[in-house]
This record gives C-alpha cells, structure tokens and sequence, in this order.
C-alpha cells in the first residue's frame, strides 16, 4: 500500500556533479550542524555562510533551524522568513547551475525576487547566495590562487573555468563586508591539473585556510581524509591541521560511501568542527561498517594522523620498545634511477621488474643503487589501493611482496623494502610484511594508494635472521586478545603463493 503521505526531500536523490564536487545528502548536514551549540538557533544577529554552495542544503537546514529557535523573539511567520534570508544565511555559489539549485533550496524559487520566493523582501534575483564570475591570476602558467593550469583551465566563457570566487581573492571578508559566526560546508576537492581529469591536485585544504580568515566563531567542513598523511600540496596544511588546539571534533569515515553513496574517494572523508574560541584536545570519531568509536586525545600525538582509535594503544607499544625502523631502510622512490616506463630489453645479465613486465636487462643502464644488484630484495608494488574504495574492511593494504634473486633491479614501479646477501633473510623479510600486524602499522599511515618510504615508519625494523609470523610478533608486543581483533577487522590474511 502506498503511503500518500510521503513527501521525498529532493536532495536526496541528486547525482553528484563528480568525485570533486559531490552533493551533501541532508541527514549528513544535519549531523554536521548538530555540532553547533544549540543557542545559535535563537540568536536572531547570528550570521551564517556556506561560501561553496552546491545545493543549498546548508543553508536550508540552517534556515529551518532558525525558523523554529526564533519563533518566540519573531512570532510573525513571514516577518521571521524574512528577517532570517536578509539577515542571517548567506551563500557563495561554485558554479552558475549549483547558484540556481541552491536559491531554489533555500528561497524555494531560482530567482531570490520570484513570484514563488518565501521572502518577500529581495529586490534582485541572487537574494544573498551570489555567483560572481571571476578570472584566473595567471602567474606564467599557472593561477596564484588556486594552481590551476593555464592550459587548461584559460579557455574563456564556453567552459566552466572553476575560479571560484572565495578563494580567488586576498580579502574573503570584503565578498559580503561582514563578520560570520559559522562558516560551514563541503567544498571542492580537487582540481584536474589537464582539464580532463587524468591528474588532478587537492584545492579543499585552500578552502579551509580561507574559511580561517573569516575568523568565525566555528567552522564546519566535511573533507577528503587524505590530509592526514600529506602529500602531494598537503604537507604544510597537514602540519598546521594537527597543532590547531581550536579543533574540538573531528568525526572521520575510512569508507566515504558511508556518507556519500555511490561516491568513490579514496582515503575516505571527515568533517571537523573548529571554535575559535577553545584551547584544548580533540573528540575522534571513527564511523565504519555500522560501528563508532570515539577518543579524546591529542592531533598531533604523532607526527601525521593516525586514524583508528584503537590502533593507538598498540602503536604505542611498538615505540616503546625504542627498535629502528623499516623506513630507514627502504630506499627512496625510482631505486634504480629507472622510470616506469622503462620495459625489460631481453638483453644482459639483469633481471629487470617493470610495470607488468620481468626480463632480462643491461646492468650498464642502471645509474644508482648499483651495490644492492647483486643481493637477494624484497620488493612491493608502489601504488596498492584495492580499487581506491572497496566497501568494507578488512583489506589488505599492501600487495604481496616479491623476493627478487640476484643480479636484478626494479623500475619505479616498486620500492625495495631490504636488500640482503642471504636468500634467508630476504624470505624472512617478505613474510613479515605479509603478516597483518605489520601491515596494520603501515596501514596507520597509508589512506592513499601509494606505499612510500614513509609509510614503514612505524614497522619496527627486526632481525630477519628469523621467520616472524603473527603470533610471534603478538608475543613479542604484549598484543591483547582485544587489540588482535582489531587487526583481524582491519587487515585480511595474505597467503604464500606457492610456485
């Protein structure tokens, strides 16, 4: 039987423009703005900003918020719909589509001044959620703001230019000429460094800075969780993140289908609340398979951020136990000094591991790391991501290690995790890193595909003149029972291939 009575909130059901900008779903803004002290839904000199507006969810929530909290201060309906729209929320747009959709949202009419617009009050048809068209500030071939290509992002009124306004500017605080309480919302992501998607470089920590010189009361923002271990244009703002004391929540999901259905980002999402007011430690929350727990501690407790709670504890007890570490043995990126694209030629005495490629190579073309040639390495691909997005955990975090005979040597397809002159211990080597506690440890430090050098910062670095498994290196940790189910939920087991 069909319930008459359902009426589906539109929002909803929208599709998301793209990985980059992606639609907030409104039971997922709420839960944001539930974060804000409830005393701001009465306060009629409250000022709000959503200054990357996609559909106006935001702002619409904010607006129903203040719709119940000032109905004893403004008891007029009409008069409190129109004291809220001109006084307090107020919108920048990112696009000229997401301009209209959010005016549609919140004013329930595309122009601010429509006949079917709840405010009677507007006198243009932008009411206060703007789109202004803005240029480039082209440095050679490059935007000073935002980074953009010249290339190709320069290409005049046909095509969206993605110069957004907010931080297309010095002074955010002139676009309206006023102080905000709550700065709020999801900007976007990245930037295609070709206009095509192929590569693209993150701008969203470029809106939080900007969002900072507002100075507002408190700042909301749900963003791609790959700042936490830096990276490509996210080292400064990783460092900065992690000793904001103003940080008081930071509500985190591994899985960003969790709270974006459909939507593939790899490393997962979080959203933050920042007060400005407030000195002090962070709430953590991680949200994962149905299952939340929470922390109050430090954010910068180690020198990126580690993101599952109860991986802490046993981090801690591997510090303790003051061991080097396997980072300080993996060699640097392209080992070799030979690119991804180089391919085995057939000929010499080198075994070469290339992208889906081993063969025979001429030692003589090898430029660095010519001393390891002729030892036993351990190798593992540079670039593991399980699709970037799988549903659920466990996963298995690395692919599987490959013990490399000598002579050989490997493209920058692979890092060389140890290099050893026994066949022994480059084989115990690569069933250590096959067991899940140790890629558990990277896994601390890997939400991106990529496994670097750092990345083994946290794997003790044991002799491998024996064969660890699991259970030895649960022993030798003091490993609980309860810690063990940890890494059974976060890592799947990783099985020898036998020849």
């Amino acid at each position: 039987m069909t319930n008459s009575a359902y009426n589906p909130d539109v929002l909803t059901c929208l599709a998301n423009l793209s990985s980059d900008e992606v639609f907030t779903p409104p039971q997922l803004a709420n839960e944001i703005l539930n974060h804000l002290p409830p005393e701001l839904w009465s306060d009629k000199n409250a000022r709000f900003i959503d200054p990357f507006c996609k559909s106006g969810v935001f702002l619409r929530e904010i607006t129903k918020r203040l719709l119940v909290g000032l109905e004893n201060e403004i008891p007029d309906r009409q008069k409190r719909i129109n004291h809220i729209l001109q006084n307090q929320v107020f919108g920048i747009a990112i696009t000229e589509m997401t301009a209209l959709l959010s005016r549609r949202s919140v004013y329930c009419s595309k122009n601010a001044n429509g006949k079917f617009s709840i405010c009677d009050g507007f006198a243009d048809k932008d009411g206060h959620i703007r789109l202004k068209s803005v240029e480039h500030a082209w440095a050679k071939d490059r935007c000073a703001y935002c980074g953009a290509s010249k290339e190709a992002f320069d290409r005049g009124d046909a095509l969206e230019r993605h110069a957004y306004e907010f931080i297309h500017t010095e002074k955010p605080d002139e676009i309206f000429n006023m102080k905000f309480d709550v700065v709020v919302g999801n900007p976007p992501y990245q930037l295609s460094d070709d206009g095509a998607g192929a590569s693209a470089s993150p701008i969203y920590q470029l809106f939080v800075q900007q969002a900072k010189k507002l100075n507002p009361r408190f700042l909301c923002m749900i963003i791609p969780a790959r700042w936490y271990a830096g990276g490509k244009g996210l080292d400064e703002f990783r460092a900065a993140m992690l000793k904001d004391s103003g940080i008081s929540r930071l509500v985190d999901y591994p899985v960003a289908s969790d709270v974006f259905p459909g939507v593939k980002l790899n490393g997962g999402v979080c959203y933050f609340l920042w007060e400005r007011e407030r000195v002090g430690d962070c709430e953590i929350t991680t949200r994962m398979s149905g299952t939340e727990d929470s922390m109050v501690r430090r954010l910068d407790q180690f020198d990126i951020f580690v993101r599952f709670n109860k991986g802490i504890s046993i981090l801690e007890k591997v510090l303790a136990k003051k061991h080097r570490y396997l980072s300080d043995q993996v060699l640097s990126r392209k080992p070799f000094g030979l690119d991804t694209l180089k391919r085995p030629t057939g000929k010499g005495d080198v075994t070469l591991y290339a992208n889906k490629s081993v063969g025979k190579f001429e030692e003589a073309a090898i430029v660095h790391a010519k001393e390891i040639i002729g030892k036993w390495k351990v190798l593992l691909s540079m670039a593991y991501g399980e699709g970037g997005e799988a549903r659920e955990y466990p996963r298995m975090i690395t692919g599987r290690p490959i013990v490399a005979p000598p002579p050989s040597a490997c493209t920058e397809t692979y890092i060389v995790v140890g290099a050893y002159e026994s066949r022994i211990e480059a084989e115990n080597l690569a069933s250590f890193l096959r067991t899940k506690f140790v890629r558990l440890l990277i896994a601390l430090r890997k939400n991106t595909q990529h496994i670097t050098k750092d990345r083994f910062a946290f794997v003790p670095a044991l002799a491998m003149t024996k064969e660890w498994s699991d259970k030895k290196l649960y022993a030798h940790f003091g490993i609980t029972e309860e810690e063990a189910a940890f890494i059974e939920t976060i890592v799947r087991p990783m099985e020898v291939e036998r020849e």
